[in-house]
């Protein structure tokens, strides 16, 4: 009989540094990918990826949150909490993605947006719900994938989409269960206990209907498993993408209201 395995072994998974992050799905799933940077505003936030690529000949738009694989990596990558700039990045090219009438896709991977004094002096919380507001909006599609770590409104940011898949061995919450502890016990330590009550893995947001899909990742560490759960990734998001623009941008624009106004009925 197979082991069940809990919430805080699913948050310690989607942690691991050799897990894959969001430059591997770009590089297997898409072609010709061509990055952009900067927001025209303060600078480049390294901790976000954006570009555009093919998906199949399909020019779309990509943006992921991107922790690294070694330490030198992660301060690089300031492990992968984004500053505002990264999401005023991630919104200009969702516009530039409307503009030329290009398909999003996002990859969810991050602790949460990053909380120092610099960051909330350049608008920490208004960068994050400018990306709400504008991907709710948005008349193309979006496809949303958690990958990893998907912590507070550093992963919500941009993970409002017409679909929503998950990893899984990912997580999606409010915040990490060190934080979710720290608030309701007082004790960081009580972290394995409350991962469970936080319903953040993926069984529990499908039965929740916040994703609407999870993707199998079986030996995901090695790369014929990595190849196989990228190439059946890529599969879900053409698929999903060809059905969106199938039906006109206010039916489009409504069904993700009605997604999210659904949430927790």
């Amino acid at each position: 009989m197979k082991k069940q395995i809990t919430a805080w072994e699913k948050v310690v998974a989607a942690r691991q540094m050799q897990r894959p992050k969001a430059t591997d799905y770009i590089q297997a799933i898409f072609d010709d990918f061509i990055e952009l940077h900067g927001d025209r505003c303060f600078g480049d936030d390294p901790s976000f990826v954006c570009g555009i690529a093919y998906l199949n000949g399909k020019p779309v738009t990509v943006i992921g949150e991107q922790k690294g694989k070694t330490t030198k990596e992660n301060m690089e990558r300031n492990f992968g909490m984004p500053n505002p700039e990264g999401y005023r990045k991630a919104v200009r090219l969702m516009k530039q993605a409307e503009k030329f009438k290009r398909p999003v896709i996002t990859f969810i991977d991050t602790p949460g947006a990053y909380p120092g004094m610099g960051a909330e002096e350049r608008g920490q919380g208004e960068a994050i719900a400018r990306s709400m507001f504008e991907m709710a909006n948005l008349k193309v599609p979006i496809i949303a994938v958690i990958i990893g770590e998907g912590s507070s409104g550093g992963a919500l940011a941009i993970c409002i989409a017409d679909r929503i898949f998950m990893l899984e061995n990912a997580v999606y919450s409010i915040l990490s269960p060190e934080g979710f502890a720290s608030i309701l016990y007082k004790d960081s330590s009580k972290c394995k206990e409350v991962a469970d009550k936080m319903k953040l893995t993926a069984n529990d947001l499908q039965e929740l209907r916040i994703i609407d899909e999870i993707v199998n990742e079986k030996n995901i560490e090695t790369q014929k498993g990595f190849e196989t759960v990228s190439k059946k990734l890529k599969e879900k998001i053409e698929k999903e993408i060809e059905k969106i623009e199938k039906i006109s941008v206010t039916q489009m624009l409504n069904e993700r209201y009605e997604k999210y106004r659904k949430i927790g009925a």
